[in-house]
């Protein structure tokens, strides 16, 4: 596959709902520049229903034939066409290992396989319906072509050095269709990224492809100044940095996974978040890029509701660090001297360390990151600046209404620089 302005196109499951949407991937290829390279999620809802048949067995009993219509609802005849034995073979390891699950001690190994299984469904069936079209599309299992991940079983991150080292980019033929969110663990066997780590995949197959641009195919109109789960309508944000979008991607948005810019900082290469259903000449709504120097406005607002801040006077044990990094929690704040130590985490997380930790646990109501803008914001609560970073600073407040605090907030930031 040449690498002369490759374009790397993630679509995630949002953006597989019905079947028409293969349709309209097809003409977003072919109105996009570039030579182009697809990254697949699971279909809309295929992955959360994996999940539940992998925790509740029971829920096993009609899947296999269930999947099997409901993948043939996206692509009519792919059971008859040139993928009906690799569609066949997917569908067939599901059922194997699900007998697996259900005859021996569950283990992490078909569990992986199971809910793989999702994304290499997908993939095929887009395959399919785009060769229908008339496109050279090709389905591409990641861990089949070298993708290689850190750890094994789950992984935060791929292994960039060894991806890059072993990555077969002459089976990257025609058009990809390449299967996110899975490759190879340091132990060979297929190893699964935390969950939206397709974004990450997508970022990591640009950077090692070198390709010009990262487009992420989603259903709303880029990042949004705040979450809409608030209830506030705010605008798109033109221009995030990497390190700001990585910032904001902790709190909670499904618009971006937190690992997803990584691989494309050293490189430079950009991100365009897009709404797979507007008009395709319009800009992207919001771009990720190299940080820059600009004014003192507030890009936006992080909001990650529920707070733990764990002191002890101990300091920190390699026991709590060890758990933090094999459950995939990234801490608000860390510190420690021969005499204490403060974390501060979400309090979801907590009972990760329930057997680990000695000391006294107080709860918060949210953690805020106010990305860009200066120092000079007023909050009208209880609050604490835990860190300032670059362009962002993080904040915890503690209310008992924080809707109309964010909201409040939102317009004291936000509404000068409106009326600009």
């Amino acid at each position: 596959m040449t690498k002369e302005m490759i374009t790397v196109h993630k679509f995630g499951g949002s953006c597989l709902r019905e079947g028409s949407d293969i349709d309209r991937i097809a003409e977003i290829i072919n109105h996009f520049e570039g030579v182009p390279l697809i990254v697949v999620s699971a279909i809309w809802g295929m992955t959360d229903r994996l999940l539940r048949v992998i925790n509740e067995p029971l829920y096993a009993g009609r899947l296999v034939q269930d999947l099997r219509v409901q993948h043939l609802r996206f692509a009519p005849g792919i059971d008859e066409g040139p993928f009906a034995n690799l569609f066949e073979k997917v569908l067939d390891g599901i059922s194997n290992e699900l007998v697996n699950l259900s005859s021996e001690e569950p283990s992490l190994h078909s569990k992986n396989l199971i809910l793989a299984a999702g994304e290499r469904l997908s993939a095929l069936v887009v395959a399919h319906r785009l060769k229908e079209l008339g496109l050279d599309a090709h389905p591409i299992g990641a861990e089949d072509v070298g993708l290689k991940l850190k750890g094994r079983g789950r992984s935060r991150q791929i292994d960039m050095g060894r991806s890059n080292q072993f990555l077969d980019r002459k089976a990257l033929i025609g058009i990809p269709i390449l299967t996110g969110w899975f490759g190879e663990g340091e132990d060979g066997e297929l190893a699964i990224l935390s969950r939206g780590g397709s974004d990450h995949s997508a970022a990591a197959i640009a950077n090692l492809m070198n390709a010009s641009k990262l487009i992420l195919w989603k259903d709303v109109d880029g990042i949004k100044q705040l979450n809409p789960r608030w209830g506030i309508e705010t605008k798109s944000i033109p221009y995030l940095g990497y390190e700001e979008a990585a910032e904001l991607s902790k709190h909670g948005t499904s618009v971006i996974h937190p690992a997803t810019v990584s691989p494309l900082i050293d490189e430079g290469i950009p991100i365009e978040i897009r709404n797979m259903n507007s008009d395709l000449s319009f800009d992207a709504p919001t771009i990720i890029g190299p940080d820059l120097q600009t004014n003192d406005d507030v890009k936006a607002i992080g909001c990650q509701p529920g707070v733990a801040i764990i002191k002890s006077n101990e300091p920190l044990q390699s026991e709590v660090l060890s758990i933090l990094e094999e459950s995939d929690i990234t801490a608000w704040s860390m510190s420690s001297t021969p005499e204490s130590m403060r974390i501060i985490l979400p309090s979801h997380d907590l009972h990760y360390l329930e057997n680990a930790i000695i000391g006294e646990i107080e709860y918060k109501t949210a953690v805020l990151s106010i990305i860009g803008g200066g120092s000079n914001i007023h909050i009208e609560c209880a609050h604490e600046l835990i860190s300032q970073n670059g362009n962002s600073q993080r904040i915890i407040i503690d209310t008992d209404d924080l809707p109309r605090v964010l909201s409040e907030l939102y317009q004291s930031l936000f509404s000068l620089q409106d009326c600009r």
